[in-house]
Formats: structure tokens, sequence, C-alpha cells
């Protein structure tokens, strides 16, 4: 993204500790691609008050959306849609437009992409389609922060990857939706991000006078706490290491 000029790029951790009933805080997801759904707190919520998971990634998506848009309290056409610009998508986006609803296509960068519904005022409500399976897992651990949620299936490339996933042990888990806390399992979650170019997530990389300026994102899933920080860096002060002569450098 960044050697085209691309935005949705970040720069970004999740980490994990041990507690008492977690076996596996961040899963470790066998398939390159899976496919996915994220939405925020205000569809969780709405699920969660009605007792049934209407939501279901298996659904077709026009009940997908307007489940969003009844638990928005919008009309499906004011449902704003996230996806990646990729041919796999042709009949995802051809049924998103049949129904109405609004489409953000973007080139890269699903790891903002799926958390932004999570984030008020990011103007996105729902995260679809195919992505990297790492990236999955690192959306999952901001969405538990942010108190939305995600649902994954994996999503094999070809009949080779399919035979392999069954011959290394996993084909129960072939057809299993994994939620947000699956994939980013218990509260001693947190997870940081940088903007590096533009994305609905953060604002990217930008250049005053001497100053650089960079906004990050960093939250804890136990207190739910998210924290802005925008930052403002003196170039002429600033060194980097290099790895040639293990030495520092001014920018």
């Amino acid at each position: 993204n960044i050697s085209k000029g691309m935005p949705n790029s970040i720069a970004c951790i999740a980490a994990a500790s041990p507690e008492e009933g977690v076996q596996v805080a961040l899963r470790d997801i066998p398939s390159f691609y899976m496919t996915k759904l994220s939405y925020g707190p205000a569809v969780t919520r709405a699920m969660q008050i009605s007792g049934i998971n209407t939501l279901k990634i298996e659904s077709p998506i026009e009940e997908t959306l307007l489940t969003v848009a009844q638990a928005l309290n919008k009309r499906v056409q004011d449902v704003v849609v996230m996806m990646l610009d990729r041919p796999r998508h042709k009949d995802m986006v051809a049924e998103i437009r049949r129904v109405g609803a609004s489409l953000r296509m973007i080139s890269d960068g699903d790891i903002a992409a799926a958390i932004a519904p999570a984030i008020a005022g990011s103007g996105i409500d729902v995260y679809l389609g195919i992505g990297g399976s790492p990236e999955a897992v690192l959306a999952a651990a901001a969405i538990k922060c942010l108190g939305g949620d995600m649902q994954c299936v994996m999503w094999p490339r070809d009949e080779k990857e399919r035979a392999q996933l069954v011959a290394d042990g996993h084909e129960e888990d072939l057809g299993r939706v994994f939620f947000a806390d699956d994939l980013a399992n218990g509260r001693n979650i947190i997870f940081c991000a940088t903007g590096i170019s533009d994305s609905a997530l953060l604002k990217g990389v930008k250049t005053e006078g001497p100053n650089t300026i960079t906004h990050s994102i960093l939250m804890r899933a136990k207190s739910k706490t998210v924290r802005f920080i925008r930052a403002s860096h003196d170039l002429q002060n600033k060194t980097i290491r290099l790895r040639s002569d293990n030495r520092e450098h001014t920018i």
C-alpha cells in the first residue's frame, strides 16, 4: 500500500498473558485465508438483548445486512459495508449492490477494515470478505477490546490446501465458526496500532515542518479502555539503529 500511496496501512501488535482457564490466548489458524464477518458493539448488544444470535456468517448476505440494519436502527440502504477489492468477492459485491447497501472497497489492509465497525465514528457498519488468517486473529484481539464481535470460517484456496488441512488433523475445524473469543481468548489482551497511511481506524503519518505526527490506538480487553494517542516526533533528535553496523544513525 505504501509504495503505491494507498490507504489502510497500519503497524500493529496484539499481546496476551496467561490466565486461569485459557489454554490458547491467540489462536494459530492453519489455513491461509478465512471468510470474515465483523461488526460493532451495537450489533452485539442487539443480539444479547434478543437472546438469539440472529447474525450468522453462513446466512445469505441479504439476511445479514437486514439484521445489521435492524440492530443499528437504519435502513439497509444506509448500511456501509467494507470489503477487500478482490476477484473472489465478485458474487458478494453483486449481492450487496442488489440489496442496496453502500460499499467501501479497499485494496489492502483488512486488519484496520475488520476493526472499523467496532470504532465509533468510523463510518463503517460491517466488514465482509475473505482475507488472511493471521490478520483475523489480530483484528479479533482489537474487537475484543472494543466490545464488538467477529465470525470467521477457514477458506482453503484450493483442493490441495483443503487436503493438507485434513491430513494435518483439521478436518473438524474446516466448517467451524470462530468468534472473536475463539481467536483471541481471555481478558488479558492488549492491542496497539499506529497509522502509516490513512484508514477508517487511524490517520496516517503526517509531516509538520521538522516534526512528524503519528496517531496510535492502545486498548485493553479487560477494562475495555481505549486510548487514542497523537504524538509529535522531532526527527532532528531521532535516531534509528541499523542492523548492518548495530549503531544508531540520525534519521
